[in-house]
């Protein structure tokens, strides 16, 4: 199915606990760096296959980028972003905003003015 390339923002971020969800939270932590596949495995100590392996299919989906020897996380594909919130998604299932969807119902809105803190009439 084509879509708006410009707003694509790719959503099959690999599974938890896989190579290559290791791999994209390894890269994010450092965008702009770029590492050998041999530096990967070392600091992540995933096998030197499977880093080669999951790097080419994490480039296929477009959430790294290559560049000679070097690999590095695409920040075109928001793949940072995407990480960032999945992680912080996986900190709070269970949690009481999770288990309540209602929980903002009775917040006021943004628009309502009744900001007390001013100090000023």
């Amino acid at each position: 199915m084509p879509v708006d390339f410009e707003n694509y923002q790719p959503s099959d971020l690999p599974r938890p606990n896989t190579n290559g969800r290791t791999i994209l939270r390894f890269l994010a932590a450092t965008p702009e760096t770029g590492y050998r596949a041999g530096e990967i495995d070392e600091a992540l100590d995933i096998p030197r296959g499977s880093v080669g392996t999951t790097l080419s299919r994490l480039h296929n989906q477009g959430f790294v980028r290559h560049k000679g020897e070097y690999w590095a996380i695409n920040p075109d594909a928001h793949t940072a972003s995407l990480i960032g919130l999945s992680a912080v998604s996986e900190q709070f299932v269970g949690d009481y905003y999770d288990e309540n969807p209602n929980w903002d119902a009775n917040l006021p809105g943004l628009d309502e003015s009744e900001d007390t803190d001013t100090g000023t009439e």
